[in-house]
């Protein structure tokens, strides 16, 4: 009877695990509307749609082509602020709206009509994401969004505020075992160009304070806030990948090494005082004798054409 008794324990005690286990694995709706957000054709496991998104020739700023257009960062930006935010010159420059803006008056049932295309046919994905994806992606944009430009400098592009030490503690914890101490264990192909973690947070805060909170669209990447981080932990972390090495840094010069003298120029002033008359001159007969020999050569060429002239006669 003991027996049978523990057996029952471990077997509820292993389910126990396995579901705690399962929903710390599971991305929560907000997050997933947010990869939607990201790349809604990478995180919904589908192939690229093909051509242009058809409300994209309405501009003709942004020369991207095919899949690129049918992201919905593509058009509002990382920041959400679209045309009002970082998105808002640029190669990326649209001229669409602000998300930010757009989307805090309207309820998820009013959303989900936008991305159905009721109010703007153009603006219709509901061929191509079913009502689940659309209801997930209308929650991000309802309860996700944030205002970047209270966490990143749109000048500078650094941090405004944050905590160094928490940023690298959680990063320690959290990003190093894929990233690496410095950033460099994964390289990124963004734009046509290789970049390190710390170049795409100098150069793209936006696009990294995003994925932190809610990891890469079609990748096991961990979301920061299905890990319980808070916006704020998300910026300490940009602010601590800042700091990292980018790939851009300066290269040191070689050779002599630092501690070594340089060598001495040829020439220069002199030494004493035998040498400064000497150098004084040949400065000096050197200057004359140049203009010595001008002078010459004048003399000597006028007395050719006064000679040809009484030959003549």
């Amino acid at each position: 009877m003991k027996f049978l008794y523990s057996l029952v324990l471990c077997t509820l005690a292993i389910l126990l695990m396995s579901t705690i286990g399962a929903t710390a694995q599971s991305p929560s709706e907000l997050t997933q509307g947010a990869q939607l957000y990201d790349k809604w054709y990478a995180a919904a496991g589908l192939p690229a749609p093909e051509g242009n998104m058809p409300i994209w020739n309405r501009q003709s700023t942004n020369t991207r082509s095919g899949a690129e257009t049918w992201r919905c960062v593509e058009c509002h930006g990382w920041d959400y602020q679209g045309r009002e935010g970082a998105y808002g010159s640029g190669s990326h420059y649209t001229g669409f709206p602000s998300l930010w803006r757009e989307a805090d008056p309207l309820t998820h049932e009013q959303i989900i009509a936008h991305l159905k295309g009721v109010n703007d046919p153009q603006h219709d994905f509901s061929a191509y994401l079913d009502d689940d994806s659309l209801r997930k992606l209308a929650i991000f944009l309802k309860e996700g969004l944030i205002d970047d430009r209270q966490y990143i400098d749109p000048i500078s592009l650094q941090v405004i505020g944050g905590n160094l030490q928490n940023g690298e503690k959680r990063y320690t914890e959290t990003c190093v075992a894929c990233h690496g101490a410095d950033g460099k264990k994964i390289v990124f192909r963004s734009e046509g160009i290789d970049e390190y973690l710390g170049s795409v947070a100098t150069r793209d805060p936006w696009r990294f304070l995003h994925r932190t909170r809610f990891g890469v669209a079609g990748t096991t990447m961990p979301a920061g806030y299905d890990l319980g981080w808070t916006t704020e932990d998300g910026r300490d972390i940009l602010m601590y990948a800042q700091t990292l090495p980018t790939g851009r840094e300066p290269v040191p010069v070689t050779g002599a090494g630092s501690g070594s003298e340089p060598e001495p120029l040829r020439g220069g002033p002199a030494s004493n005082l035998w040498s400064g008359i000497l150098t004084g001159l040949a400065a000096f007969f050197g200057t004359f004798g140049v203009s010595l020999l001008f002078l010459g050569g004048l003399v000597l060429l006028g007395m050719l054409v006064v000679s040809i002239l009484r030959g003549r006669r």
